[in-house]
């Protein structure tokens, strides 16, 4: 199914020698967003490796339809897509929602992840308080469109001090992206499993990173998945909230490019778990 995504993909031009591979680097977008997010990331990596970010079922180029109805069909997307473009092993880094989309493809298909990037996001199932909430969100944005939504929560996406280019481009994405294929994701992602008891069997190396004001993933989060993950690093940036990596794109460019270059150095298959039989659906 997933070869439907549109998505990016970019690389150097020159390839590297086969002696000196890069791992090729995954980036999974939050919500409302599309992979215009990580524009600072693609270009600053794919001068010197495989850089693929996708658009998620339901928000930017991608089709609305099907509409996603179980949290793990984004992973499967995913999974499916890096089958078609012939890419057996990466390094995974979601953001947001975009995070626990990457937690749920290390559930699914942990022997293909070299390394694991969780930033501005958090492990925990929702809460039935949370469900509620999430179903009246979706409620609203199918009754009412992106822009009034975006309007109110603009300034926790990015801090109220973030460059007015930054709020520009976060603002155009939450109002560009489809209400039908937001609520559908709003919905699945309410009902996604709890990831905690995973975080504490990652066998691959972790970066964790948080906006230090950020208010929908604190860093307390960050720290407690820091502190459940066997091998990871803890980075907080300063003077940004959730979407650091547009916020201050040099300093989250610089914490993963030396995670990047960690994992680069391990021989491949190095403490990672080997591919097994699917687990059962959730």
């Amino acid at each position: 199914m997933a070869p439907f995504l549109a998505y990016e993909d970019k690389g150097p031009v020159t390839p590297r020698q086969p002696h000196v591979p890069l791992v090729p680097l995954v980036l999974v977008h939050g919500h409302p967003f599309d992979r215009t997010m990580w524009a600072p990331q693609l270009g600053t990596f794919s001068a010197a490796r495989r850089v693929i970010a996708p658009d998620l079922r339901g928000y930017g180029a991608s089709p609305t339809t099907p509409a996603v109805t179980d949290f793990s069909q984004f992973a499967r997307d995913i999974e499916a897509l890096l089958d078609e473009l012939e890419v057996e092993s990466f390094v995974l880094a979601g953001l947001s929602m975009g995070g626990q989309i990457a937690m749920d493809c290390y559930r699914l298909f942990p022997g293909r992840v070299r390394g694991l990037v969780l930033a501005d996001t958090f492990p925990a199932a929702e809460t039935p308080e949370g469900v509620r909430t999430r179903d009246a969100m979706a409620d609203r944005l199918l009754r009412e469109g992106m822009r009034g939504y975006a309007d109110e929560v603009l300034e926790r996406m990015v801090a109220p001090y973030a460059p007015a280019e930054v709020k520009a481009h976060v603002h155009r994405m939450m109002t560009a992206t489809s209400p039908e294929g937001a609520a559908a994701a709003l919905r699945a992602r309410a009902r996604r499993p709890d990831y905690a008891a995973l975080l504490t069997r990652v066998s691959v190396p972790a970066l964790v990173v948080v906006g230090a004001d950020d208010t929908y993933t604190p860093v307390s989060d960050a720290r407690a998945m820091h502190a459940a993950l066997p091998d990871s690093v803890l980075h907080v940036i300063e003077g940004t909230a959730h979407m650091p990596n547009l916020e201050r794109p040099e300093e989250f460019d610089r914490a993963l490019g030396e995670f990047l270059a960690r994992v680069d150095a391990r021989p491949q298959g190095a403490g990672r778990q080997q591919p097994s039989a699917a687990p059962p659906r959730l």
